[in-house]
């Protein structure tokens, strides 16, 4: 496919919103994205040509398709002519505007594109750099190499779960995870489940970019702690990284297992996660559960009957260790066919 040039809109008002609009969809469609990404990319270059007339007297939008090795997608940047946005990283909190609106449109912004960064170049204004990339084509029409178990709960007489989890796969890897919103109840199931919404639209995204996404989406709520291992089949190799307090643990493998625990809460300015990787081999068994579980238990101990089945592990984790005084939530990753 000939590669698309490049595009600038100028935005100068609220008519020219709908012209980028347009040609956001257009051009989308020209780099390979099917109609729902093309609307998708449409409704976010609408949202950053909105914030240029509101809050910054106009700006531009470039819309240039971009490649990383075999992947491609489509950046848009946003350039304003003015002050631009106060505090950019705050406004992607929904419900924060300076102009008396909803304040929904960068947080739109960034559940909708898979990169967002934040700039002030030395000619003034704000720069907004946003990307999208084409997902795994048929991502389900492939085998499944890995098997998943996993067992979930709320705390008992709460209401709805404070946990979360992802269990995602595509062509030759898989992204799992466990995600605990702080305390109990809606609250802590609200902020659980907007990153877990965050990170299934974006499964085959880098790590940090999946915790930099989760933290502004969990903004303005109780935030969460959380833990996600990307697996890289080919490469017998998976990456982990976490922040908070969900346990992770690894069996069958000679691995040193040195996993790194950032302390923090992801929505109210959590660390960069440290992302480290590990050997994955035909052995290896990981577990990753919140601490509604007890920490004090090994492998060795659970009854050999089960240990071949990652969701009669999960089943027995939850059902033995976990506390009645809290969420709780196991996922328990093994190689398919052993």
């Amino acid at each position: 496919m000939q590669e698309p040039p490049s595009q600038v809109i100028d935005v100068g008002h609220a008519g020219r919103v709908v012209v980028a609009q347009e040609t956001a969809r257009t051009f989308a469609r020209s780099v390979g994205f099917g109609e729902v990404e093309c609307e998708q990319i449409a409704i976010a270059v609408s949202e950053l040509s909105t914030n240029l007339v509101k809050h910054a007297n106009g700006g531009t939008i470039t819309l240039a398709r971009v490649a990383n090795g075999s992947h491609a997608g489509v950046q848009i940047e946003a350039q304003d002519r003015g002050p631009g946005i106060p505090s950019a990283e705050q406004a992607t909190t929904d419900g924060f505007s300076t102009a008396g609106g909803l304040g929904l449109g960068l947080g739109a912004v960034n559940r909708l594109m898979d990169e967002l960064t934040f700039s002030s170049p030395p000619a003034g204004g704000t720069r907004v750099v946003c990307r999208r990339w084409l997902r795994p084509v048929n991502p389900r029409r492939f085998p499944h190499l890995l098997d998943f178990g996993v067992a979930t709960r709320p705390r008992q007489g709460t209401g709805p779960n404070g946990d979360a989890f992802v269990a995602r796969s595509w062509p030759d890897h898989a992204l799992v995870g466990v995600i605990d919103g702080l305390g109990h109840g809606e609250l802590a199931h609200r902020a659980a489940q907007g990153a877990r919404l965050f990170i299934e639209d974006h499964f085959d995204q880098p790590l940090p970019n999946l915790f930099a996404g989760a933290e502004r989406v969990c903004r303005g709520t109780r935030g969460v702690v959380m833990a996600l291992a990307r697996f890289d089949l080919p490469a017998a190799t998976f990456s982990l990284a976490s922040v908070g307090n969900v346990e992770a643990r690894l069996w069958g493998s000679s691995d040193a297992r040195n996993f790194v625990v950032r302390r923090g809460i992801i929505g109210v300015n959590a660390p960069k996660p440290v992302v480290t990787t590990h050997a994955w081999t035909p052995e290896s068994t990981l577990v990753l559960h919140s601490d509604g579980l007890r920490t004090h238990w090994d492998w060795s101990a659970l009854p050999r009957d089960i240990c071949q089945n990652p969701s009669e592990v999960a089943l027995f984790l939850l059902r033995t260790l976990g506390k009645e005084s809290d969420d709780a939530t196991v996922v328990v990753v093994r190689n398919a066919g052993r």
